[in-house]
This record gives structure tokens, C-alpha cells and sequence, in this order.
């Protein structure tokens, strides 16, 4: 099988997977806003705080997937099992500080102005999801693995297989029935919990039952903590996780902004952020595959095939990010219609959905770009190219636009400014990943070539 071969079958399983997620967050807004308006309103807040959380954390233990598939492309399948039992370590770590945080969560809600109405509702969520938050970060490390070994799609399977347990908790759960009181938005928080524990135990399961995993001989006793290898999972990790929370952040925060210009703004961009996200699934599937290769051939010792995937991943990334972008330009009119009957709705997110076009195409490279980055180690640069252009260059000068005016134009009261800079920051920030990507490859050309 051709590389691109593997890359697309790896990215498309990985995406069925990444959708049947999204699916779970759909579900969960539908049930509460069919509930109750605060349900739904309590549901926004504490769903927003905690996959802030989550994302970051989630960002530390999948930033192991080079690691791990270095250790595979090199045949230390042994010392892949060990490493597997170190980064427990680090996930328990990371549940102690994301279940602190979510059992206390009332800092974070006088800070962003939570009404104290909603405050309670919004308490009770989080403080079971706050239990919902190790078995979510134990079924990523299981995640992680399996992309590392090639084989996603025992992950995918039991990611599509929940959702026909997940629709239907969050409805009892959130309705009441059968001896069970109504239990509003905390309801979608105790179905939340219920699968992400079926979760884990399905991956526990896998890897007692499948003979793939058995060369790891995972099921040794635990080492005591290696604290040189926690000291390179976190060098890895932590900015990995710091840059997916600056992106989480820029989106919360400029859905907050324009929260201010009204219900018609707040729809539309509801909409396009919507739009964004389910398009995001496929250079992040993409990125996901071609990291595991780069850094297979890496662990073989062979920097030749490394780069060769490289490129060839970075060509359909940049297609793919291309054809979408192009397709949602001929079709706005349509997709702006399928997500609204009201007239005027329709009318300004058709008109926007040029920015989200104009948005993809750079969100695809510079997403390609970061994952392939950390099979190289290059983790920190692109941490603060983030800081500085998601929130610097797109979020501030959106506001600054929106709000103030800004080089002569403005203010514009509209997401406009919002989508346009951070469409602008973007671009920078891609042809800077692609800078720092192409002189990785052409250096790690030139050692092998030297040695």
C-alpha cells in the first residue's frame, strides 16, 4: 500500500471517529434547548468551560502519538509498553488539576460574568463532568496509542458505537422517566459520564483481549515514575496543550464579542463557527495520519521516507483545504439555508460564509503544519506564533475593528472583523508552520545525507 494510500485510509477512520464526537456535543444541545432555555443557556457555559479543560489536557497526552510512533517505526515495542505505563503518570496528574478545576469552578464564573441565576445549574454540570474528565483522558491515551500502532479504527468503532448510548441517556437523563426525576442540563453531564466510562472500559478491554497489543507487554507492573521520560513527555506536551488552548480560547472569546451585536450577529455566527469546526475535522485527520507516519520512518531511522510523507501529507492537506474552501464559496447560499428559515439569518451568513472560506484554507495548512512539527520536536515556537496571532492579530484586531476602528475602517459592528483578521492572522501563521516545516525536513535531509 502507497503512503497516501495509508495516509487517507488512516485520516478517513479518524475522522469518522472525530464526527461521531462533534455528534455527541449536537445531541446535547438539542436535548437541552428542547428542555428549557436555561437548560440550554446553563449547557453553553459549562460545556464551553469544559472542553476548555479537557482540549488542553487532551493536547498534553496527544502530543505522545510521535513519541510512541517513533518507538514503533524502531521496533522497541517493550519500551513502547513502558512508556504507555509512564504517561499514566502524567494523566493522573493532568485529571487531579481538570477535576480541581471543574469542582471549583466559581472563579472562572464571576470572571466571565455568568448570571448568578444560571451560576448553580451551571456548578452542577461541571461537577459531574469533573468526574467524567479521567475516564475522557484514560480512553485518549488508548486513543493515542492506536494511532501511534496504525490502527485508529478499534477508537473509531467504539467512538460511533456511543453515540446509540449517548442520545439516548441525555434524553432520560435530561427529561426524566421510568422512576427517574427530570434532571435538566446536568442530565447530558450524567450521560456524559456514563459513556465516557463505557468508554474506557471497552479500551481496557481491547487491550486485555487483542493480540496486536501483545509485543507491548503492557501488563507489567508499574515502574516507579521515570521522571527524565515525564520531563520529555511534558516538554512535548505542555505547549502542544497551551497551543490548543489558545485556539479554543480565541474561538470562545470572539463568540463572547460578538454576543454584543446582537441576536441576528450571535446566530449567524453560531452558524459559522459551526461550519468551521465540522470543516476543521478533515486537515486535522490528515495531520493526525501523516504525524504518525513521519514519525514511524523517523523511529526506523529513515529521515528520506520521513520527509517524503511529509510533502506528500502537506499536498492533500493544502488540496483538500483548497477544495472546500472553493465548494463552501459555490454553495454559501444553500448551506446558509439548510442551518436557518429566517430570512435575515440566512441573508448575513450566506454573505460571512466568504470569510470562512477565505478562513479554511490557512487553518488547513497551519493545522497540518503544528502536528507534523512535534515528529521534529518543534513545539515552543509555534506556541507563541500562536499567542500571537490567534489572540493578538485575530482576536484584538477583531475587536479593534468591530469596536473602535482600526487603519481608517470601522467600527464595524458585525463578525466580520472577527473572521477577517483571524482569517489574516492565520495566513500568517501558516506560511510561518510551513517556514519552520520546510527547514525541519531539508535538515534532517542533510544529516542523513551527511551521516
Amino acid at each position: 500500500m502507497s503512503e497516501r494510500s495509508t495516509i487517507l485510509r488512516h485520516a478517513t477512520t479518524v475522522l469518522a471517529g472525530q464526527l461521531a464526537i462533534m455528534a455527541f456535543g449536537v445531541t446535547d444541545t438539542v436535548v437541552a434547548g428542547r428542555y428549557s432555555e436555561q437548560a440550554l443557556a446553563a449547557l453553553s457555559i459549562g460545556s464551553a468551560v469544559y472542553i476548555s479543560v479537557y482540549v488542553a489536557l487532551m493536547g498534553i497526552l496527544q502530543a505522545l502519538l510521535p513519541i510512541w510512533a517513533e518507538q514503533r517505526g524502531a521496533a522497541h515495542s517493550t519500551q513502547l509498553g513502558v512508556s504507555v505505563r509512564q504517561s499514566l503518570y502524567l494523566c493522573l496528574a493532568a485529571g487531579v488539576i481538570g477535576m480541581f478545576i471543574l469542582l471549583s469552578p466559581d472563579a472562572i464564573l464571576r470572571w466571565t460574568d455568568v448570571p448568578t441565576e444560571l451560576r448553580a445549574d451551571v456548578r452542577s454540570y461541571l461537577h459531574i463532568l469533573a468526574f467524567a474528565l479521567p475516564p475522557a483522558l484514560l480512553f485518549r491515551i488508548y486513543s493515542t496509542l492506536n494511532q501511534s500502532l496504525g490502527h485508529p479504527q478499534l477508537v473509531t468503532w467504539l467512538q460511533v458505537a456511543s453515540l446509540a448510548l449517548k442520545i439516548p441517556l441525555s434524553i432520560w437523563f435530561t427529561f426524566g422517566g421510568a422512576g427517574l426525576e427530570a434532571q435538566g442540563a446536568a442530565g447530558c453531564a450524567w450521560a456524559t459520564l456514563a459513556v465516557n466510562l463505557a468508554l474506557f472500559l471497552c479500551g481496557l478491554y481491547m487491550l486485555r483481549s487483542q493480540r496486536m497489543y501483545e509485543p507491548l507487554a503492557l501488563w507489567k507492573p508499574m515502574e516507579p515514575p521515570d521522571f527524565e521520560q515525564l520531563g520529555k513527555f511534558l516538554r512535548l506536551g505542555v505547549p502542544a496543550g497551551l497551543s490548543i488552548l489558545v485556539e479554543v480560547t480565541s474561538f470562545t472569546l470572539m463568540a463572547l464579542f460578538v454576543a454584543r451585536q446582537g441576536t441576528l450577529a450571535t446566530a449567524a455566527h453560531q452558524i459559522l463557527a459551526n461550519m468551521a469546526a465540522v470543516l476543521y475535522m478533515v486537515p486535522l485527520s490528515l495531520a493526525i495520519a501523516t504525524s504518525a507516519r513521519v514519525s514511524y520512518w523517523r523511529g526506523a531511522g529513515d529521515e528520506m521516507a520521513a520527509r517524503s510523507v511529509a510533502i506528500k501529507g502537506f499536498q492533500m492537506t493544502a488540496g483538500m483545504g483548497l477544495l472546500l474552501s472553493i465548494t463552501l464559496l459555490l454553495t454559501k447560499n444553500q448551506i446558509a439555508a439548510l442551518y436557518s428559515t429566517n430570512a435575515q439569518v440566512v441573508a448575513l451568513t450566506s454573505t460571512l460564509l466568504i470569510w470562512v472560506a477565505a478562513y479554511h484554507l490557512p487553518d488547513s495548512i497551519q493545522t497540518f503544519c503544528i502536528f507534523v512539527l512535534r515528529s521534529y520536536r518543534i513545539t515552543f515556537v509555534p506556541f507563541v506564533v500562536y499567542g500571537l496571532m490567534l489572540w493578538g492579530g485575530g482576536l484584538f484586531g477583531g475587536y479593534l475593528l468591530a469596536y473602535q476602528g482600526l487603519g481608517g475602517f470601522g467600527p464595524i459592528h458585525s463578525p466580520a472583523p472577527f473572521w477577517a483578521c483571524s482569517a489574516a492572522a492565520l495566513a500568517v501563521t501558516a506560511l510561518i508552520f510551513s517556514a519552520l516545516l520546510a527547514r525541519s525536513l531539508k535538515r534532517s535531509k542533510d544529516l542523513q545525507r551527511s551521516s
